[in-house]
């Protein structure tokens, strides 16, 4: 079908699809690579780093596009293939679900011979590796090249250049020189002389610095080089406001200056082949520098929290909490008025939110979804596309928001008039796996993937499922997708104490409706229980205080001890966000919390 919301007109498809071609056959390339991030491996990216969206009219948050001279396929996971159905026109692109169809078989049958190129600022090693390993009985290379859209986009956007700012210790719960410390002596630990850090998140984490240059998320586009002094040269886009105190005890470069100082960084230079661009590697193999292959020294110590940031969250949860609530309040109040869009509903959501004085604005674009656009795990609302509720809809409603006491990100899926019979069903299923998982205990040394099918039992028992992870990790005033954490088939991280990560089991019938319910929760130790070995064991604390859609529940469906978790969980609630509203919402809020029994 036509791309239905793609915002390229047929004429600049085309014209921007043979641009690209030409520029393939000028530099002999049967092929070329264009993937939806950055070089730091964003999910959300600058203007001037939408390359997919640019060549396919995708707007979603990963995928991946295979250019080829007679053809083209657009290679989506499970959350965004009916996304990329409405806005990518098939006439120039096949769509395929990265789980299900290998890109690399894609480009032996489509393409059969020649070399594929891809800009190796795009793409890790690991990643080109691994496809390479996939195209070796073929006769099919992949070749580093300049980016072949970049050249061809002249009115591409300006990279951002936001103020930067000092996020206080007293947010952060530890200063920028301790995290320093910590991190030189995993560095000595491996024999390193440096450490390349190319990860956003890491950056803004060890040395306790924000800025605006990614939507939603409050990083600079920068690269970092450490050195076993503690020194930290940071590059990125200048000249930009940064403040006395940061510039002080941070040296600042231009992000060119970059490649050009690995020289200076030593013989054994840290570097993490899943998240670092190739180029990295290709250069220090140009300098005949040894390259070390470890995770960023970062990503561990940032997952776990600290108790300060702990409380902070927690306190940033009340409030937030209290916010989607008057959201809720004010819902059950209009929507029987009819004629309130998703639109209405986001920009309603948002003005709630905007009202808390730490509020630095959304974790990601607020999704609220309707009746079919339920369906879509990843929709986004437009003008186009923004439907007005109806009676017999549910209505998926995913938002988060930037505090500076953290990060949230809740789910919740609400009925409008009386919900069917098979709504109230798959939503009670939904809502055992969501039990199930938030009374979890496991011994430490579990990962995601080893509880990952808890919140699909009930699911699966009824012949049903959801094509996506059922929890990510969560950054503090961060990335409301933070790794290495997770809970999926795919989630090889052991979880921890400190970990934040979402449980968000959910089912999407496409074409009728979707449902999901997200609550985040930190990994804490168990108390033991009588007759327990000595062996340590894990849980997830919950930070989410939001009510649950008691019109969605069938309380038959629910064993004695569900019942109670229900029950308990809107104690809990009304407990944790009452003193924080007022008036009508309290009275909502009592009826909504009110017990199953």
């Amino acid at each position: 079908m036509a791309g239905l919301y793609s915002e390229l007109g047929e004429d600049d498809l085309n014209q921007r699809i043979n641009r690209i071609r030409i520029a393939m056959a000028n530099a002999k390339l049967a092929a070329f690579l264009i993937p939806r991030t950055d070089a730091h491996r964003s999910e959300n990216v600058a203007d001037c780093d939408n390359r997919l969206q640019r060549m396919t009219g995708f707007s979603g948050s990963a995928g991946l596009c295979v250019m080829a001279s007679q053809c083209a396929a657009l290679f989506v996971d499970g959350r965004y293939k009916v996304q990329a159905e409405r806005e990518v026109d098939d006439a120039y692109f096949q769509l395929l679900e990265l789980n299900r169809k290998d890109v690399a078989d894609w480009i032996i049958g489509s393409i059969g011979t020649g070399e594929v190129g891809y800009d190796p600022w795009l793409h890790t090693k690991s990643e080109i590796e691994w496809m390479q390993r996939r195209l070796d009985n073929s006769a099919i290379k992949l070749r580093p090249t300049a980016n072949l859209v970049e050249q061809n986009w002249h009115d591409r956007p300006d990279p951002p250049r936001t103020t930067l700012f000092e996020y206080e210790e007293k947010h952060a719960g530890e200063s920028s020189d301790v995290k320093i410390g910590r991190i030189v002596d995993l560095m000595r630990a491996e024999r390193a002389e440096s450490a390349v850090l190319t990860l956003l998140d890491s950056i803004a984490w060890l040395l306790n610095i924000r800025a605006s240059d990614i939507p939603c998320t409050p990083v600079a586009r920068a690269f970092a080089i450490m050195n076993l002094e503690g020194i930290v040269s940071v590059y990125l886009e200048l000249p930009r406001e940064i403040p006395d105190p940061v510039r002080n005890r941070i040296l600042f470069k231009p992000q060119s200056d970059f490649l050009g100082d690995l020289d200076t960084a030593g013989k054994q230079v840290l570097v993490d082949p899943d998240t670092a661009p190739m180029q990295v590697f290709l250069r220090l193999d140009e300098l005949n520098v040894s390259a070390i292959e470890k995770p960023d020294p970062c990503i561990l110590a940032k997952a776990t929290k600290n108790r300060i940031e702990i409380a902070a969250v927690k306190a940033a949860h009340r409030r937030d909490g209290a916010a989607v609530v008057d959201f809720l309040a004010w819902h059950d109040s209009e929507s029987s008025q009819r004629f309130v869009s998703e639109l209405d509903l986001i920009a309603k959501l948002e003005g709630f939110r905007e009202s808390i004085d730490d509020f630095r604005g959304p974790a990601f674009d607020t999704i609220a979804a309707t009746g079919p656009n339920a369906a879509i795990v990843h929709y986004r609302a437009t003008p186009a596309t923004s439907r007005t509720l109806s009676d017999g809809d549910l209505v998926l409603i995913d938002s988060g928001g930037q505090f500076l006491g953290g990060t949230t990100d809740v789910t919740r899926t609400i009925a409008v008039g009386l919900p069917e019979p098979e709504q109230r069903r798959c939503f009670t299923l939904v809502l055992k796996g969501l039990i199930a998982l938030s009374r979890a205990r496991w011994p430490k040394g579990r990962s995601g993937l080893h509880l990952d099918s808890l919140a699909r039992y009930h699911l699966w028992q009824a012949g049903l499922d959801f094509d996506h992870g059922t929890g990510h990790g969560v950054g503090h005033f961060l990335s409301v997708h933070e790794g290495p954490q997770g809970i999926s088939p795919r989630s090889g991280c052991q979880l921890l104490p400190g970990m934040i990560v979402s449980i968000e089991p959910g089912y999407y019938r496409t074409g009728h409706f979707g449902i999901r319910l997200e609550n985040l929760a930190v990994v804490q130790q168990a108390d033991p229980v009588d007759g327990g070995d000595e062996r340590t064991m894990l849980e997830f604390k919950n930070l989410t205080w939001i009510p649950i859609e008691r019109a969605l529940i069938v309380p038959e469906m629910l064993t004695p001890e569900e019942k109670d978790w229900v029950d308990d969980y809107h104690r809990q609630t009304l407990e944790q966000i009452w003193d924080l509203c007022a008036g009508s919402t309290r009275t909502w809020l009592e009826l909504a919390c009110r017990p199953l029994h």
